[in-house]
């Protein structure tokens, strides 16, 4: 291990838990001390035998050690030091000064990734994770091959702790609460000498543990409405629409209706692990919320929350203005529209008053106004509180308001992953095989670029068609000036009452305002996701001005 493990530091070595021989979990071995070139001047018999000599047998009778010795860590080291040198840290990077011999690497590289073996072992032969919740990231950095990413979940960690009955405060299991009990959701009813009893899936406990409680001992109203909710949710859809009686003789579920329950119950936890991502990612002020009571579909698996454009390989976004305002008040000075030929696009109450296709110029980086300039509303981000919800006319996804919002404000950004055009053709084609696709060309002024949402996008991702939009599309100008890479601003055209879902239409044209400059329109490229919806060409959006 020394020629994985070692650092030339006063003669310290490192050495890492055994690989197939179990041992007492009290004080480890210390290696014997080394010259100054410990493999250099040995053959591959007696470098093999150096490294086999840490390794000693644990006394007959000993308690087999956990995989996880002392708060769960999954690679020990225990340095080697003298009584005049300090305290080593507990763990450290491993590093080596010298390439090893490849019999030496391939016997180190297994034992630092293979558990200890053994009935107890809940991971089994699987390869140990390169990262620790009590340890950090202990990566070999001179054979980055040798390091295995963690996939295991933070509850599934939570759940081997309690099963192996060992505390690791990193990921919330103390002595205190070792032994505490939660209920995360309920699995299943039956009733015994009319007595009510539920089976508890305890929370950071494997499935496993799961027990049959009575129901005076259940301190959880909210989840026993939402088990009650479920199982009528299910015998409606099973008996279409009859009446369907609330009391229930029978003394037990039916297999069909826990497993319904059960599924419901994850998919409502995962999708509040979404929501809270959602909302640790996003940087502005609304508050995303996630909803589904139509299906058991759950959160998307290929998309990743973005708050602005992000450039695909070979596209450069240069966020730099090269000019800014010297206004002290911007609504009534010259600013940076005038200064590009246009007119403030928002009035007193920050609503727009601006017909579509025109530009909007934002003030910027440069300017030297504060943030609470007039001039400064689609940087800011959303303002309102909105909701990611399923729809029940087969839509799939949807987002709808929480909140009332004026007419004629700003709802939300469209971001994605900005792409050349011939990206977007071959792209176009495979998401025409799937019949849905993201694409939204940027043609203000050239058609070189197209932004795709459908990996990487904000809550517009989810916004849905329609011939009678309630949002108008607006190209907009803050730090990027470049006219081919305007930003996609969505305001909306009438005011929207909370509970109301946002559209806008997929195939939105502008047209030329008499006696004004004229700006080419935004084509918005989608294929619409239900094969049945037709999509005009052109859609009276209602839009008004003051």
């Amino acid at each position: 291990m020394a020629a994985v493990g070692a650092e030339a530091r006063g003669g310290e070595g490192w050495r890492a838990a055994p690989l197939n021989i179990p041992r007492s979990p009290g004080k480890l071995p210390r290696p014997r001390k080394r010259g100054r070139d410990p493999w250099g001047r040995q053959s591959a018999t007696r470098r093999n035998a150096a490294f086999h000599s840490a390794d000693t047998l644990a006394p007959k009778g000993a308690p087999r050690a956990s995989p996880f010795p002392r708060s769960l860590t999954l690679l020990t080291a225990r340095p080697a030091r003298s009584p005049q040198s300090p305290p080593a840290p507990r763990f450290r990077w491993a590093r080596s000064a010298r390439p090893a011999p490849r019999s030496a690497v391939s016997r180190s590289a297994e034992v630092r990734r293979t558990p200890w073996p053994g009935p107890r072992c809940p991971l089994g032969r699987r390869p140990l994770p390169a990262w620790s919740p009590c340890g950090g990231i202990r990566a070999a950095a001179a054979a980055p091959a040798w390091c295995v990413p963690c996939l295991v979940s933070l509850d599934t960690l939570q759940e081997l702790c309690r099963k192996e009955k060992l505390t690791c405060k990193s990921i919330g299991i103390t002595k205190r609460n070792l032994n505490n009990y939660e209920v995360e959701y309920l699995c299943d009813y039956k009733v015994v000498k009319d007595m009510e009893y539920y089976l508890v899936k305890w929370k950071g406990w494997p499935d496993s543990t799961n027990t049959w409680e009575p129901l005076q001992n259940l301190k959880c109203p909210l989840l026993l409405q939402q088990f009650s909710n479920d199982k009528h949710n299910y015998l409606s859809q099973v008996n279409k629409g009859k009446a369907i009686s609330l009391k229930d003789n029978n003394k037990a579920l039916k297999p069909a209706i826990a497993e319904y329950i059960v599924k419901k119950a994850k998919q409502r936890i995962a999708l509040q692990k979404w929501q809270d991502e959602l909302n640790r990612r996003k940087n502005h002020k609304g508050m995303i919320f996630v909803e589904n009571t139509v299906d058991l579909e759950g959160p998307p698996s290929d998309f990743y929350y973005i708050n602005e454009y992000k450039p695909a390989p070979g596209i450069s976004l240069v966020n730099e203005a090269t000019f800014g305002c010297s206004c002290t008040d911007c609504f009534f000075e010259k600013c940076c529209p005038a200064e590009a030929g246009v007119l403030l696009a928002y009035n007193k109450n920050q609503q727009i008053k601006i017909p579509p296709g025109t530009p909007i110029y934002e003030c910027n980086s440069r300017c030297q106004c504060g943030p609470d300039c007039p001039n400064r509303i689609v940087q800011k981000g959303t303002q309102y509180s909105l909701c990611i919800f399923r729809t029940s006319n087969g839509c799939g996804w949807g987002v709808k308001t929480l909140v009332k919002i004026k007419r004629m404000s700003f709802v939300m950004e469209y971001v994605g992953e900005v792409i050349t055009s011939e990206e977007a053709e071959r792209r176009g084609q495979l998401y025409d095989n799937k019949g849905i696709t993201y694409l939204f060309d940027l043609d203000y002024e050239s058609d070189e670029f197209t932004v795709d949402a459908a990996r990487y996008g904000n809550v517009s991702h989810f916004v849905n068609h329609s011939c009678d939009p309630n949002l108008q599309v607006f190209n907009v100008f803050i730090d990027n000036l470049d006219t081919r890479l305007p930003r996609i601003a969505l305001f909306s055209t009438r005011t929207i009452y909370a509970g109301e879902e946002l559209t806008f239409d997929y195939q939105m044209k502008v047209k030329p305002q008499s006696g004004k400059k004229v700006f080419s329109s935004l084509t918005v490229a989608f294929v619409i996701m239900v094969s049945n919806i037709k999509v005009s060409a052109a859609s009276k959006s209602g839009f008004q001005y003051s």
